[in-house]
């Protein structure tokens, strides 16, 4: 079958809107006719050419993560979804045998090339007879998605798919690390730097975790009026001020018990840890560039602080989107806010040049 796909043929070059084959599934595998895609900052990362050598060297390949559909055919082997059902894929598929996955910590998978097609067999997708990469294992840039039934979630068709499709990275990545990887407690105090998609999910799981004051760092200023509409007590605009410093003011020199790094930046990581009160935690959400090094002066250092990573939340996506979906339907974790821009395939390369000039806080491509 033929679809429509954004290709990554080599680093800093636009994504070029191709036609490419998509094979039929097989096994445990889903296809899914794609109704949307948010638009990731880790994506921007690949075609910025910061994590390392993941893409050097492939001819091409479709990127995208956070995608939304209906199930058009499964696999023989195929027991969890059928056609006509709504599903979110998640790029953390799991294969449900490994120690960490036997554990309660899918998230963590180290068996997850469970989800990907064995080396034998031919490519989910391709060109011309040669074969696409499928970046993350999801390529949600594309009319239709090939997937395992591991990396999917089955929703209520109760639930807006346009609206569900950026809880399968942003909101299960932010909010996740609030209310799971972090240890937040009610009545403690956070600081998130960086307001776009996972920022300001981290702010509503941090709301929604009981947090008292809520401290909003970001460079412009529209982004954290939206970080104030959605539960941030406080806003602080880092090209204005020392975000340190002003946190260390408003919190009376105490600092805060949750610093939330949200963007991928090691100076941010920094920031993050200077800005915490004695037994803090600084929790990093973003990914940092390949070969990034943090750097902070031993004094700045509070007694007994920590400084941990997150990975996607620490999710059980299978369990925690249908739930996350249900605040959603109670108003608690608000969505539709953060989709600032709702557009065509077409115009992808220019929902990467607003990331670059922090205009708005979520893309979503819509499909059909």
């Amino acid at each position: 079958m033929q679809i429509r796909a954004a290709i990554f043929r080599k680093p800093h070059d636009p994504l070029t809107i191709e036609d490419v084959e998509i094979a039929k599934p097989i096994g445990k595998e889903v296809l899914v006719r794609t109704v949307a895609s948010g638009v990731c900052h880790s994506d921007k990362h690949n075609i910025d050419d910061l994590v390392g050598d993941r893409w050097r060297g492939v001819d091409s390949a479709i990127l995208g993560h956070e995608g939304s559909g209906v199930v058009e055919a499964v696999g023989p082997d195929v027991t969890y979804v059928e056609p006509g059902d709504h599903v979110v894929a998640c790029l953390s598929g799991f294969c449900g045998n490994c120690e960490q996955c036997l554990r309660g910590r899918p998230h963590l998978c180290t068996g997850r090339g469970v989800v990907m097609r064995d080396a034998a067999d031919p490519p989910r997708y391709s060109k011309d007879g040669e074969p696409v990469r499928q970046g993350y294992d999801i390529a949600s840039y594309a009319e239709a998605m090939l997937l395992h039934e591991n990396s999917v979630v089955k929703l209520d068709k109760r639930y807006p798919l346009e609206t569900a499709s950026i809880v399968g990275c942003a909101v299960t990545t932010g909010f996740g690390a609030a209310i799971r990887t972090s240890g937040l407690q009610p009545g403690e105090t956070a600081a998130v730097f960086g307001c776009g998609g996972v920022g300001l999910s981290v702010i509503q799981g941090a709301r929604v975790a009981g947090a008292r004051r809520i401290i909003a760092v970001d460079r412009f200023d529209a982004k954290l009026d939206l970080a104030c509409e959605l539960g941030a007590t406080d806003a602080v605009n880092a090209s204005e001020t020392d975000p340190v410093a002003a946190i260390r003011e408003l919190t009376g020199g105490r600092g805060v018990d949750h610093a939330f790094e949200a963007v991928g930046l090691p100076m941010l990581v920094t920031q993050a840890v200077q800005s915490l009160a004695i037994r803090g935690t600084a929790t990093v959400v973003g990914v940092l560039p390949a070969g990034a090094n943090i750097e902070f002066p031993w004094e700045a250092l509070r007694p007994e602080c920590r400084l941990q990573t997150s990975r996607m939340g620490s999710n059980a996506f299978r369990y925690d989107i249908p739930h996350y979906m249900e605040l959603y339907e109670q108003g608690r974790l608000r969505l539709d806010e953060m989709i600032t821009h709702r557009i065509a395939l077409d115009d992808l390369n220019d929902a990467f040049r607003r990331m670059d000039e922090g205009e708005g806080a979520r893309s979503l491509v819509l499909f059909g």
